[in-house]
């Protein structure tokens, strides 16, 4: 594949628009084909998007012979289905975290790309950011010597609506789905997505979901990983990693960073990137860019990967006896 990727998107809701968004600043990325379960739904969008072909099913959207990559943008509870429908009709697909409810829909995902011989990546679009791509080279420079502690929160204060996704058992709702899969995968780009401990605690809420969390991680080498999130509870959305000789520091919104700072004894530096575009199109960049290379995966967001997190988040779950309807 040596043209521009031609996209679609699986949805119109408010993550959608986002993407639409991101992609307008995408080299080699054109947004040719939307899907929706409703026409109206399909053509206003996009109308605002300036969208050639909309389509009034998602199924028309995932036989489209001219789109070659599907944003998956519904809620969690769909992107199993959703992810397969695409896939099986031999479309790439960038499903939007959290990539499923559980880890056995994960897999269940991964199985059919692998099958079918079709790209698949989690949108986990932190991992792109450029200052997130300057911490990796820190790490692997062995900058900060050897990682020991890892400390990330993300957390929003919503109102109470026990309809809306953030709140709804049936649409998977609470803070760790939403938001504590940006600090379990940030641990996971760190020190791995295995620990071999998980220690946690919730508040769940009156509309049966977790409002607030806190999770602990062991490591086999005994390190550790301090994360939290919240739907109901603002946090400073800081990231930490402590090592034998130094601390990076994400100092605000780690889930896209913009700057980052290293001090290790004598050393210190801060970088600062000027975001280009509103950061969506760092990951749909790199959809395109495996698609060149004839990739079925990223080695930035591998799919095993994607699976283990999954597994972290189930058992924290289990040890809050929090299971969602369509379980």
């Amino acid at each position: 594949m040596t043209t521009a990727t031609r996209w679609g998107i699986l949805g119109t809701g408010s993550i959608a628009k986002q993407f639409a968004r991101g992609l307008a600043d995408t080299p080699d990325a054109v947004l040719q084909s939307v899907g929706s379960r409703a026409q109206d739904s399909a053509d206003a969008f996009g109308e605002t998007f300036s969208i050639p072909t909309r389509h009034a099913s998602y199924e028309a959207l995932a036989n489209d012979p001219d789109v070659d990559a599907i944003y998956v943008s519904t809620p969690h509870p769909f992107h199993k289905d959703n992810s397969i429908l695409c896939l099986r009709a031999g479309k790439a697909v960038l499903c939007e975290k959290p990539f499923t409810i559980n880890a056995a829909e994960a897999k269940a995902v991964v199985e059919v790309a692998r099958e079918h011989g079709v790209f698949l990546m989690e949108a986990m679009w932190s991992r792109f950011f450029p200052a997130m791509q300057q911490v990796k080279k820190w790490l692997d420079e062995g900058a900060i010597g050897e990682v020991r502690l890892v400390n990330a929160d993300f957390g929003f204060r919503a109102g109470i609506n026990p309809e809306s996704r953030l709140f709804n058992p049936a649409l998977g709702g609470g803070a760790l789905l939403d938001v504590g899969i940006y600090a379990t995968s940030f641990a996971s780009f760190v020190l791995g997505p295995h620990p071999t401990r998980i220690e946690s605690m919730a508040h769940i809420g009156e509309t049966g979901v977790d409002e607030q969390n806190a999770l602990i991680l062991g490591y086999e080498n005994g390190a550790m990983a301090l994360l939290s999130s919240a739907i109901r509870t603002s946090t400073p959305h800081e990231a930490t990693i402590v090592g034998t000789e130094g601390t990076i520091r994400i100092p605000t919104h780690f889930w896209r960073a913009a700057k980052a700072s290293l001090k290790a004894g004598d050393r210190e530096e801060e970088v600062e990137f000027e975001t280009q575009g509103n950061g969506y199109n760092y990951e749909a960049a790199e959809v395109g860019r495996c698609l060149r290379e004839s990739l079925l995966e990223s080695p930035t967001m591998p799919l095993d990967e994607t699976i283990a997190l999954m597994h972290v988040l189930d058992a924290v779950r289990a040890q809050w006896g929090l299971t969602y309807p369509m379980e």
